[in-house]
Parts: C-alpha cells; sequence; structure tokens
C-alpha cells in the first residue's frame, strides 16, 4: 500500500512503537522483521496493521498480508488477488532444505523455511500445490489444529503425487505462530511420516473409524 513505512529502519518513526511493541510481544525478533521485510501503516486503509510483502522468484512484489495490532474487528486485510496463484514469498524459498506448509504468515515466520497458505485449503490445482510438488518429494504439515479434517485431505492430495508427508503437531497451541521457534523445532524433530498406518490410527483416534 501507498502508506506502508518499513520497521527495517535503524531509526524508526514513534508511530512505529505500538507496531514494535506487537511484535515484541509476539517473540518476533529484529532479524525476523529484516528477513520479512515488515512494515506498517499509520493512516490510510491499512491504519493500525503490520504488512508483511510477498516477492515472486523475479523479485517483484505479488502480494501483502497486513494484521491488525489494535482491536479492529477485521484481523486480517488483504489485497483483491488469489491467494492460490502465488507462493508467498517464494524468492525467499531454500527447495534444498525441508518445507513446511503452514496457514498463516506468522506461522512462516515461526516455521522458518515454510509456505503459508494464508487458508486451511490446498487445492491440487492451485499455483502452490503444482509448485511443492514439481520441486520437492517431502512435506511438513503444520496446520492449526481446527484444520485437522482439511489438513487430512492435503495430505492425501500430496501422497497421490508420491511425496512423503511429515505431521507437526500443533495442539494444544492455537496455531505454530503462538510457539516458540525452539517449541517448532523440538516438534518438527518429532514429526510423524503419515504412512497409511500412521493415516488410520488418525482418523481411529479422532472416531472417524470405529472398531
Amino acid at each position: 500500500p501507498k502508506e506502508f513505512k518499513t520497521l527495517t529502519s535503524r531509526k524508526l518513526s514513534i508511530l512505529a512503537s505500538p507496531a514494535m511493541k506487537y511484535l515484541r510481544d509476539r517473540g518476533i525478533t529484529r532479524k525476523d522483521v529484516f528477513k520479512w521485510k515488515m512494515g506498517y501503516a499509520d493512516e490510510g486503509p491499512y491504519k493500525d496493521r503490520i504488512i508483511i510483502p510477498s516477492f515472486n522468484p523475479q523479485g517483484e512484489l505479488d502480494y501483502f498480508v497486513s494484521r491488525t495490532y489494535t482491536d479492529s474487528f477485521r484481523k486480517y486485510l488483504n489485497p483483491k488477488v488469489k491467494h492460490d496463484t502465488i507462493v508467498f514469498n517464494e524468492l525467499f524459498l531454500d527447495w534444498d532444505k525441508d518445507i513446511t506448509i503452514v496457514e498463516g504468515v506468522f506461522d512462516a515466520v515461526v516455521a522458518g523455511n515454510a509456505i503459508p497458505i494464508l487458508t486451511s485449503t490446498l487445492r491440487e490445482n492451485s499455483y502452490p500445490f503444482q509448485t511443492i510438488v514439481k520441486k520437492t518429494d517431502k512435506v511438513y504439515l503444520a496446520l492449526d489444529p481446527d484444520a485437522s479434517h482439511k489438513e487430512d485431505i492435503i495430505c492425501q492430495s500430496f501422497k497421490k503425487y508420491g511425496l512423503d508427508v511429515f505431521k507437526i503437531e500443533a495442539s494444544p497451541y492455537q496455531d505454530v505462530g503462538s510457539m516458540s521457534k525452539e517449541e517448532f523445532k523440538r516438534r518438527k524433530e518429532n514429526a510423524v511420516l503419515m504412512s497409511k498406518k500412521a493415516f488410520l490410527m488418525r482418523k481411529m483416534m479422532k472416531g472417524f473409524v470405529r472398531v
């Protein structure tokens, strides 16, 4: 947005203080702010929001996410672009390392080398899904606990394309963004490969299969 002001500057306006406090309270460091090119707006339609831009492989801005740091009833206010046509911050992804799929951008900040799908669904014909299956043979899934059914569908879709899928348990946290990076790392190290047996066991535990 034209009102965007960077938070990466060494000298920030006093108006940036509430935005920086919000990020600190979430455990987000100055290093994270620089890595994700975070900014904010103190006027206009994105007033009192953290703004995180996304860049395509050519380094061009292709999307952004804005999240309120006040009591606005609209938590997120994003541009009118179909988010399933882009891989958020594809420019900075390292496909030679583990790829983790999460829901939101703040989840991705904690997870590191991650793709926020910005929803709890991932369609097979979407650009993010097709890009993932072309560029890697293994993914980690770390969606919010209340999206477990949709997570199962995504898991099965990836497995149809021959990918190994590992499940990272987020519960009892609300989401990955609520964890510390150390906690997420520990949970990733204990991620479960979603084999056919593990998938059936997961369904049984949720009561989808009765024995």
